[in-house]
């Protein structure tokens, strides 16, 4: 008998405890020494792993750092409807407000890394930009739906990026 290739991707076997060390070492080590001195060694050490298992998992430290990112975030947009488009905007703000200063020693080591890494900004981008785009945009077809909105307004394609960037 011939045995074909599994065309399934290979489970982790690693627990999302275990995860979670991973990603917490990871925001220590950024808050520790900022991202340039990140290293998947110092990493590694620190979660008692080998560098292997992290670039098994993530291939690359900014894919790494965009996943604990993602994984500590208080509070995101999606689950944001209260019925109306000014309700929703309230409530937006009110979640931002309460993590915009959460960590600042992260956002620090953050800003200027991200400034001259693409692949640092193409991971944040897609680990929390693009989630909250698309709850802006959420947003804003519930209103249009709603009437609230009219669907040919010139500004109703802009408006969720404007919203991004007042947030």
């Amino acid at each position: 008998m011939t045995s074909t290739p599994s065309t399934t991707a290979r489970r982790s076997k690693i627990s999302p405890e275990r995860v979670q060390e991973f990603y917490d070492a990871v925001l220590e080590q950024l808050r520790e020494h900022g991202y340039e001195a990140l290293t998947m060694e110092g990493v590694a050490a620190r979660a008692c792993c080998g560098k292997s298992t992290l670039y098994r998992q993530w291939k690359t430290k900014p894919r790494l750092v965009a996943a604990a990112l993602r994984a500590n975030r208080q509070g995101t947009l999606a689950a944001v409807d209260t019925g109306t488009l000014a309700g929703d905007l309230r409530e937006a703000a009110r979640i931002a407000a309460g993590t915009s200063g959460r960590d600042t020693r992260l956002s620090q080591a953050l800003g200027h890394a991200v400034l001259g890494d693409e692949e640092l900004q193409a991971a944040l981008r897609e680990a929390l930009v693009e989630p909250e785009l698309a709850a802006f945009d959420a947003m804003v077809a519930r209103a249009v739906a709603r009437g609230e909105v009219t669907a040919n307004h010139p500004a109703v394609e802009f408006l969720p990026a404007q919203l991004m960037g007042v947030l």
